[in-house]
């Protein structure tokens, strides 16, 4: 039996989906991008900023669902230009540090808004 997650603290889905569902005791995220809860507004076009917030939004959406960062089993990166690779990694490293999940990262033709990153992620239940 699944169970949706929705939580004001992250932004609300622009489409049919749900923030997060979770489903045989484990969380599988929407992909989170840099939009401020609070305001609604897009990030700057500047990639550490961008996943900075989209961490954020991506760890309000868990913490939602009962679980946290540090329960993330695999995440997916969709990057605008695998030229950000390393900046993104960069502000990564700061939120999963020595236990980081597994992990993709892809390079995509276009992100919605235009954004330059967007990351999903699976997380088990605390």
């Amino acid at each position: 039996m699944k169970k949706i997650v929705q939580t004001s603290q992250a932004p609300a889905p622009v489409g049919p989906y749900n923030q997060a569902v979770i489903a045989g005791g484990l969380v599988f995220t929407a992909g989170q991008i840099a939009i401020d809860p609070a305001t609604g507004a897009l990030e700057p076009n500047d990639i550490k900023v961008q996943t900075h917030r989209v961490i954020k939004n991506l760890q309000a959406v868990l913490e939602a669902a009962g679980t946290s960062l540090q329960k993330v089993v695999k995440t997916t990166v969709f990057l605008k230009n695998m030229d950000d690779f390393a900046a993104m990694n960069e502000v990564y490293a700061e939120y999963f540090g020595e236990s980081s999940p597994a992990r993709s990262a892809v390079e995509v033709a276009r992100l919605p808004k235009d954004v330059l990153v967007e990351i999903e992620c699976i997380a088990e239940l605390d």
